[in-house]
């Protein structure tokens, strides 16, 4: 890894919340975005714990990367937070207490975009304390049963193509979509993006106990004559929604980065896997995030 310079930290101006029901467990959930001072990082914080245990979005703390990505320690944890990571690396804010009061934030519609309206209507806070910027010399590439993630020297901005490809007859098909990793971008382009399945993937999940409330007009679900009960946003938005996830799943490497990222059926095992491979990259006298002491909770 190569520093390639550096911006101010951002934070919110002030707290702001979203409430819903969870995805996975059907349960009234609630997310509380809370300003953090600088070096902070993001930190989830389960509220419903004794002792209100914080949790470092960094790579170092993933359990889980089946269907979406944990995070934990100990019998504090918290799931699905890739859209929340997405939304705030989408929006480049880089301090900030993530307060959970259970252990899966709001579901929504299954996109970033509720996350994203509550963020924009905190505002936003320069701080003084500086944010490397991170690019690669050499590509790294990562590969494993027919899926591939890489990413590609670029000093000028971070890019993100995504190919999905379930094959030219079966759905959802064969796309394709970049994205330029600016604000704007991200929320003009993927933020409204939703998370999709296949119909034979519903049964199994619900017997998992997982999106038992859910029906097939609150989430995108593809059977083989296309999607059921449901609208599509864009023509391709499973491969923006995968370049959602990327944008999320790559924050827990605590990076500001520059460079092309170029997935190919990739998941969230592969994305948290190069989250790792660019925390490992990173000149070895930089100390790891993973072992600064967790701030005090409030």
């Amino acid at each position: 890894m190569i520093e390639l310079g550096s911006r101010p930290q951002r934070t919110l101006a002030r707290r702001t919340s979203v409430t819903g029901t969870a995805f996975l467990t059907g349960l009234p959930a609630c997310v509380v975005f809370e300003p953090a001072p600088e070096d902070t990082g993001i930190v989830f914080e389960r509220a419903d714990l004794p002792g209100r245990p914080r949790i470092p979005a960094h790579v170092a703390h993933v359990v889980s990367t089946d269907r979406c990505t944990a995070l934990g320690h100990g019998p504090a944890q918290v799931m699905l937070v890739e859209h929340i990571l997405a939304a705030l690396a989408g929006l480049h804010l880089d301090n900030c207490v993530v307060v959970l009061h259970g252990p899966e934030p709001p579901g929504l519609d299954g996109s970033a975009y509720g996350f994203v309206q509550a963020l924009q209507a905190g505002g936003v806070v320069l701080q003084k304390a500086m944010r490397p910027i991170w690019g690669v010399v050499e590509p790294i590439v990562l590969s494993e049963d027919g899926r591939s993630l890489a990413f590609y020297p670029d000093r000028e901005r971070l890019r993100i193509t995504y190919y999905l490809d379930y094959g030219a007859f079966r759905p959802p098909g064969q796309h394709r979509h970049t994205l330029v990793c600016t604000p704007e971008h991200f929320v003009r382009e993927v933020a409204r993006s939703r998370t999709f399945l296949l119909a034979e993937e519903v049964q199994p999940l619900r017997q998992r106990g997982w999106g038992t409330s859910l029906t097939a007009a609150d989430v995108v679900v593809f059977d083989r004559r296309g999607v059921v009960a449901n609208r599509l946003r864009w023509a391709d938005e499973p491969a923006r929604h995968k370049i959602l996830d990327l944008v999320g799943d790559l924050a827990l490497a605590g990076l500001e980065l520059r460079g092309h990222v170029v997935g190919c059926r990739s998941g969230h095992r592969l994305n948290v896997a190069l989250a790792r491979r660019l925390r490992e990259a990173l000149p070895s006298a930089r100390p790891s995030a993973a072992a600064v002491p967790l701030p005090a909770a409030a």
